[in-house]
């Protein structure tokens, strides 16, 4: 078989196993990641037993229950006797993905994998089951590579699959906390990123914040305390507030979204609570200190326009923002093997959401947690989520040789 048929017969490969990925509902909440975590755990098993050669049993191989149910995935190369102490390579990928929601076309359904204009229809097509299957398809490669030459490299490699990365990233505190990962590795998440390197992130601050107020009669307000109105007088407040936060040159602006409210009972009634669930996304300088001293500022505002009232919040999420290091080593070579497997220039950008390396390099401090993956974060979550064929290959090949370079250049 020659060079380019063999790159054809790969980028199937991949395809297709981006297909059968994309069949097996892993939605959160929903099915969530049991039967995918279970395909996985055996496809693994079969390719170190068949390509490992003699030193499969080198090989790692395991799980580790994060809820109930729902377990973490690891498959390691560890580095060569000897070699000289380097920062492992590792891939992780989340296995499970938003709800399958409604608004699918007849043709292109949630769990149906379809394959249309050079494109691959689903749920998780691009959020992430296309890098998930490229990142499974680099390990396979150096599971044979170890095989065929009959030793281990020098630089271990790992496939991470996580949990629970669409809701609160339980998965990924697990790994930490099972030293899965190090400060000093280099981790990359294949998450849709457009082509781009994606190296920063904004942070992530959520808060619920609380209104207590008076109830009392619509026709006789003035015997009560609005909650609703005074948590409006808040919302307003934040508004002003993070639309005066300066810009960041990688990151852009801070934002704030109000996900969920709830208050009152009757329109006749004056509402005596009201509860709002908020996101804020941070840039620097402003961070979650920051953030708080906005929403207590909020509320004793709202508190002197709305006399009875009391306010109160809870934070409820805290992801520090990870700026881009411009000495990250991963992100060189990882340049240098897109540029190359691409013939052009990467870009380097910033990753708006939140993911599974970001959660790494917050709580590690790491320098080398960054994203590269197929498809646009523009189309993920949505009705008729889609990845391009072409991206697949792409980004298997960049991947396959990062792996190659890192563990045997």
């Amino acid at each position: 078989m020659g060079e380019n048929e063999m790159v054809q017969q790969e980028d199937y490969e991949v395809w297709e196993l981006t297909r059968s990925l994309i069949r097996i509902d892993s939605s959160d909440p929903g099915a969530y990641e049991g039967a995918i975590g279970e395909w996985i755990f055996h496809w693994l098993q079969e390719v170190i037993c068949t390509l490992g050669g003699d030193i499969r049993g080198r090989l790692e191989l395991e799980r580790r229950q994060v809820l109930p149910g729902r377990f973490n995935i690891r498959a390691h190369i560890p580095a060569a006797e000897g070699a000289e102490e380097l920062p492992g390579l590792v891939y992780i990928c989340h296995m499970d993905t938003v709800m399958l929601g409604e608004g699918w076309d007849p043709d292109t359904p949630a769990l149906g994998a379809a394959v249309k204009g050079g494109r691959i229809y689903g749920r998780g097509a691009c959020d992430m089951k296309s890098g998930l299957a490229c990142a499974l398809k680099a390990f396979e490669a150096m599971v044979r590579r170890c095989g065929e030459m009959g030793c281990l490299p020098k630089r271990s490699f790992s496939f991470i699959g996580t949990v629970d990365e669409e809701d609160f990233m339980r998965g990924v505190e697990q790994a930490i906390r099972d030293q899965w990962v190090r400060r000093e590795d280099w981790i990359l998440d294949t998450e849709p990123t457009d082509g781009q390197i994606q190296a920063a992130h904004k942070g992530r601050t959520w808060f619920e914040v609380a209104v207590q107020g008076i109830t009392a009669h619509a026709s006789n307000p003035w015997k009560g305390a609005d909650a609703i109105a005074a948590m409006a007088e808040i919302i307003g407040s934040l508004r002003r507030a993070i639309e005066s936060c300066p810009s960041h040159k990688d990151l852009g602006r801070s934002t704030i979204t109000f996900g969920q409210i709830e208050g009152g009972y009757r329109p006749y009634v004056v509402p005596d609570s009201c509860r709002v669930w908020i996101d804020m996304r941070l840039v620097p300088p402003v961070d979650t200190l920051r953030a708080r001293q906005m929403v207590e500022e909020a509320i004793r505002e709202a508190e002197a326009q709305v006399p009875g009232v009391k306010g109160s919040y809870l934070v409820t999420g805290d992801r520090p923002y990870v700026e881009r290091d411009e000495n990250s080593l991963l992100l060189r070579k990882l340049k240098e093997t897109a540029d190359r497997v691409t013939g052009k220039e990467t870009q380097v950008g910033a990753f708006n959401g939140y993911t599974d390396t970001a959660v790494i390099a917050g709580l590690l401090q790491g320098h080398n947690c960054m994203s590269y993956g197929p498809g646009s974060l523009e189309l993920a979550h949505k009705p008729n989520e889609s990845v391009p064929l072409e991206d697949i290959g792409r980004v298997r090949r960049v991947l396959t040789d990062m792996a190659e370079e890192a563990l045997w250049g």
